[in-house]
């Protein structure tokens, strides 16, 4: 007489992780320097890096200092760097018209690099918070923060930033209809080939800290962003406005926060199969490097598997502070 089942498991999943060589050929999921954006915080000066305390080994840099940066992501392969600047306090005023100075230091980055590195791709941040007294993103008027005013604020500097020579608009600041303006400005301007990332699903998270430090707003900010930023509960509005957004003429969507809301990114991929990228934002960054300093984790090791959860849930690519040391890692 035989047995009806043999006496050990004719199916081992253990022999494909055996060795190193057959991990790497079956594994379903892989990160790579091409998938990654550096956001770089961007201030006046010249020769400057200045450490963002609460984002260990994260500085802010000079224009020369940011054009460095970027010809060392390049040289990693790493396709696009993201601005974002710290304004003096001096120009930031209840009108925001820093925003869409052809001088500000998000543009003269931009031109800096498209002359020194013309093959990185530049992306810019499209908000009127690093510009405004208030800190908010929009017009405050009366206590309320208000769109359509906004709006026509946001063309003016999206507008600016295209002129500039960015490659990507990245409008943040969660007001609506503004991808619709945007496009059809950029459209009317001759800037068919700037692309739209839009920070469809923006949540108001407690996970932005730290980059509120980075860009001098912590102070600034009067209240909190939930009138405009999404609700944390909310998973089905998501879809709505990432359809909306596409509809308007977004080319690419975002989810931010990242890591928390894993689940819009990947709804947002099923859904709409659109290019669909998260933000590892500040918080999340800044957690990973505390508790790797602390001697509490491996924070090279939670680095990658953080960035491999969010090419698992269906994500195109990352904005992460990580992503020179995930470039140096992979080569």
């Amino acid at each position: 007489m035989h047995p009806t089942f043999a006496p050990y498991p004719t199916t081992r999943f253990r022999r494909l992780r055996a060795t190193p060589a057959l991990r790497d050929l079956v594994q379903e999921t892989v990160v790579t320097a091409a998938d990654l954006i550096w956001p770089v915080f961007v201030v006046d000066g010249e020769g400057v890096e200045q450490p963002v305390v609460s984002m260990p080994g994260v500085v802010r840099r000079s224009v020369d200092k940011v054009v460095e940066a970027a010809q060392e992501a390049a040289d990693l392969g790493i396709p696009a760097i993201c601005l974002f600047p710290y304004t003096d306090p001096s120009k930031k005023t209840l009108d925001c018209a820093e925003a869409w100075n052809p001088d500000n230091l998000s543009n003269t980055a931009t031109r800096a690099i498209k002359a020194a590195v013309p093959n990185i791709a530049v992306m810019t941040d499209v908000a009127l918070d690093p510009y405004s007294a208030t800190g908010h993103d929009g017009f405050v008027v009366d206590g309320e923060i208000v769109n359509d005013e906004t709006v026509e604020a946001l063309v003016k500097q999206a507008l600016s930033q295209a002129e500039a020579g960015c490659d990507i608009i990245g409008p943040s600041d969660m007001m609506d209809g503004r991808i619709g303006a945007i496009r059809g400005a950029l459209e009317g301007a001759g800037h068919q080939k700037v692309c739209i990332m839009s920070y469809a699903a923006k949540y108001a998270s407690a996970y932005y800290g730290p980059f509120r430090d980075a860009v001098g707003a912590s102070g600034a900010l009067k209240g909190d962003k939930t009138t405009y930023q999404m609700d944390a509960g909310n998973s089905d509005e998501a879809m709505r406005l990432i359809a909306r957004d596409l509809a308007e003429g977004a080319d690419m969507v975002m989810v931010k926060p990242g890591q928390p809301y894993l689940d819009i990114c990947r709804r947002a991929k099923d859904t709409f199969g659109a290019p669909t990228f998260a933000y590892q934002v500040s918080g999340e960054y800044a957690m990973i490097e505390a508790a790797a300093q602390n001697g509490w984790i491996d924070g090279d090791r939670v680095m990658m598997e953080s960035l491999q959860a969010f090419k698992r849930a269906g994500c195109d690519g990352i904005l992460t502070y990580f992503a020179p040391r995930v470039a140096r890692a992979l080569a």
